[in-house]
């Protein structure tokens, strides 16, 4: 049976929003509304509604039928674009805030790291607010004096601990709070992208501090636009649309699924891309095919990428040369820059017109990420035009290799199949044995 942390039913939250801005009132039409108001209030009140919303005609949806369920000890990176709901849902569950409809259900004591400050009391010095939050968790002050020395250590706030928190940066507040949130033991940590106002180097020391939660069994809900934390955080992805589940699936497939989407919104229209040059020739548009030349943006470690582009010229040139760049989507690290003369390519005495070029990529063995791809054209000493991530491409874990657990981004990039051999003493130099080797590849 499985063992639940977090269940969800058709959980929904709606905001009441003025549809219009009210139009300028003479005195006496501020006068006639002045009388008729209780009547109105009155009148909201025998239908049901509340006095305030009674001037407030248009409702929005933050969430609408959110279902889902995370079991003790799972790992979800909830991502999305901005408005999709992602802090909404982490209030709701945080009982921050009650749910118009629906409900959901927490096994066990939960810390949320919502904003900055969160729960801190800016009167109280640092020492003070790590004891009151500690209470509102229902901590002991036994538990809270046996964690304290390390909470301040990793907070890295030692001279400051005893200071007014009214006076403590951004940085220090999140530093602060996450400490006390990842210190106190919660069975649910919950936390909203109030991490991105620390410094890279604490960036990276709080996901190492929530993979060691989730190592002990206890569950991490993380809300982050920082695609390579979520993948290396996480095991499941949760991606919000418009205030519904978009995609439940696995953190590669989810994030895979979301870029796709905004490279779709992106790179749909061309007049929309980022370009720089003389204009001469323009890219116009950019295809991803898979083995068999069906259109594809998903692709498994090992399979062969073909990268098509259109050029249209609009004038002749005697030779010209193309470059094809793939970044990382989540850091834009710059795994590959290739050219037409790589592979002795080339395209000579071109006429105004369109052009269809097709870049194969085979047995692609980036690490599984999202791409996105940037293209350059140049002809003589000029360089014609450069557009910049108009398409994107993402690779999922496969059996090309035999290791059972996950590839993380920040280990590597790209994938090269190995040999590995046990040398017997003596045997240095020799050549092993077909059963002494055990190699990478499937």
């Amino acid at each position: 049976m499985k063992d639940i942390a977090i269940r969800v039913e058709g959980l929904g939250k709606r905001y009441f929003i003025a549809s219009s801005q009210n139009r300028y009132l003479t005195l006496r039409d501020s006068l006639a509304r002045s009388v008729k108001a209780p009547f109105r209030r009155a009148a909201s009140l025998l239908r049901g509604h509340a006095t305030g919303a009674a001037e407030l005609h248009e409702a929005i949806w933050a969430l609408k039928d959110v279902t889902f369920e995370v079991e003790r000890g799972g790992v979800v990176g909830i991502i999305g674009s901005n408005g999709a709901g992602k802090s909404t849902l982490l209030k709701v569950l945080s009982r921050i805030t009650a749910p118009t409809e629906g409900y959901a259900e927490i096994q066990g004591r939960i810390s949320s790291l919502l904003e900055v400050g969160t729960g801190f009391h800016p009167e109280l010095t640092g020492r003070e607010n790590v004891f009151l939050n500690g209470a509102i968790l229902g901590m002991k002050k036994a538990e809270i004096d046996a964690k304290f020395d390390e909470i301040v250590a990793f907070a890295e706030v030692e001279r400051f601990i005893d200071t007014p928190v009214k006076h403590y940066s951004s940085g220090m507040h999140v530093r602060l709070a996450f400490a006390v949130a990842a210190h106190l033991e919660p069975e649910v940590l919950v936390v909203d992208e109030v991490l991105s106002v620390g410094d890279v180097a604490f960036q990276r020391k709080c996901v190492g501090k929530m993979q060691g939660i989730a190592g002990t069994g206890r569950t991490v809900l993380f809300v982050s636009h920082n695609m390579g934390a979520v993948a290396n955080l996480c095991e499941t992805g949760l991606w919000l649309e418009n205030g519904r589940i978009a995609a439940l699936d696995s953190v590669d497939s989810a994030i895979a699924q979301y870029l796709q989407s905004v490279s779709s919104e992106r790179g749909g229209d061309s007049s929309q891309w980022r370009r720089s040059g003389s204009g001469e020739a323009r890219f116009t548009a950019v295809r991803f095919l898979d083995e068999a030349g069906r259109p594809s943006e998903m692709f498994s470690m090992g399979d062969s990428v073909a990268v098509e582009f259109d050029v249209e010229f609009h004038r002749s040139f005697r030779e010209v040369r193309f470059a094809l760049e793939v970044q990382r989507a989540q850091s834009a690290l710059r795994v590959l820059h290739i050219t037409n003369q790589d592979c002795g390519f080339q395209l000579s005495n071109v006429e105004p017109g369109k052009r269809t070029i097709r870049v194969l990529l085979p047995r692609c063995m980036l690490y599984p990420s999202t791409y996105n791809i940037s293209l350059w054209i140049g002809g003589g000493e000029t360089y014609l035009d450069y557009v910049q991530d108009v398409a994107s491409f993402s690779v999922v874990q496969s059996a090309v290799s035999q290791r059972t657990t996950r590839f993380h981004q920040d280990k590597g990039v790209y994938y090269a199949p190995s040999e590995w051999v046990e040398v017997e003493d003596g045997a240095t130099g020799d050549s092993p044995s077909t059963e002494a080797v055990a190699r990478s590849e499937a």
